[in-house]
């Protein structure tokens, strides 16, 4: 698709932020249209990294020119109330003009609990998020606001606020989040997965439908490991292996130990590679990529999963992967 954009994902759980920073301003100099991150309290697995996302995206804004910036990403939980999300969210705004998003997701227990959370059942977990939705949209038209079920406030204000509300692209893998995502996201956020997108999809559109809303971005997210050969891609990603089980992202799983033992037990070496984008062979991956924008995507979010060669990574994926995609040549 001429008009797809391809953004590159910036891993905290594997990589240490410094090293996130380099790789950062490498994929702006490479060619990819924007830059995100994951925003966790732990890793998917021990030993593995954890830097603060909003600290680093502040540090991203200044070292980067001119690509968009968020969080894939931020959920109102234990973490985070709505009313700071939208607090930093403006801040990183003023910082970057232009250039500042918001993934919002319902989040998992791996990193609200730890910090005191007792997680609720699926249908709070959405509940929440979509009360924490209003709320920055209510903050950001300037409403002084108290009161709330899940979030509570009193005569909370933005008192700083920029010239524009950043986007928020809603994470979801379901219908009721689709529908959430509809009516009060400026886009939606879910897995490339040729089975599980396309219904996730129709029920965001049909959700702005039914909203009289145009439809936003659609957001593909895929993981990605390159090296020299493809035995060294899978071992440098295959902790990855522990975000693949359904049950993590809805349950009370937060001891990253448990969920790698977990995860390397039931997630195969054939399911972990068909998943992600794994191996050598950067015009396998780049035919990936473009099955990934036939599903629908305006946004392919891609990230970098390398932990044999991070960097090699970038360059390999801005020397041939991207130039092929957009039908130019390196």
């Amino acid at each position: 698709m001429a008009d797809t954009r391809y953004f590159y994902a910036c891993a905290h759980e594997q990589f240490p932020p410094d090293d996130l920073l380099r790789q950062a301003v490498e994929a702006e100099q490479a060619g990819f249209d924007g830059i995100g991150c994951s925003d966790h309290f732990q890793p998917w697995w021990e030993p593995g990294e954890s830097g603060h996302a909003w600290v680093w995206l502040g540090a991203v804004a200044q070292a980067t020119s001119s690509v968009p910036l968020g969080t894939a990403v931020t959920p109102p939980g234990a973490r985070y109330h709505p009313a700071m999300i939208a607090q930093m969210v403006t801040t990183l705004e003023l910082l970057a003009p232009g250039r500042a998003f918001l993934g919002v997701g319902s989040g998992e227990s791996l990193n609200e609990s730890p910090l005191g959370m007792d997680w609720p059942e699926v249908g709070e977990q959405i509940d929440r998020m979509e009360e924490g939705l209003e709320l920055m949209h209510r903050l950001f038209d300037g409403e002084r606001v108290s009161g709330g079920r899940f979030w509570k406030t009193k005569e909370a204000l933005l008192h700083t606020r920029a010239d524009r509300r950043p986007p928020f692209y809603v994470s979801a893998f379901g219908s009721r989040a689709a529908e959430v995502a509809g009516r009060l996201g400026d886009g939606l956020w879910t897995l490339a997965d040729p089975e599980a997108a396309p219904p996730v999809i129709e029920a965001y559109r049909a959700a702005c439908s039914d909203a009289g809303r145009e439809e936003g971005e659609i957001l593909l997210h895929a993981g990605f490991s390159w090296a020299p050969s493809d035995e060294e891609a899978f071992e440098g990603s295959k902790v990855w292996k522990a975000t693949f089980p359904d049950e993590f992202y809805v349950d009370d799983w937060h001891s990253p130990e448990e969920m790698q033992r977990h995860a390397q037990s039931e997630v195969s070496d054939d399911e972990f590679r068909e998943g992600f984008l794994i191996g050598s062979d950067l015009e396998a991956m780049t035919d990936r990529v473009r099955e990934i924008e036939k599903l629908g995507a305006t946004i392919v979010v891609l990230m970098n999963l390398s932990g044999a060669d991070p960097h090699g990574a970038i360059r390999a994926y801005g020397n041939e992967v991207l130039p092929a995609l957009r039908g130019v040549r390196a």
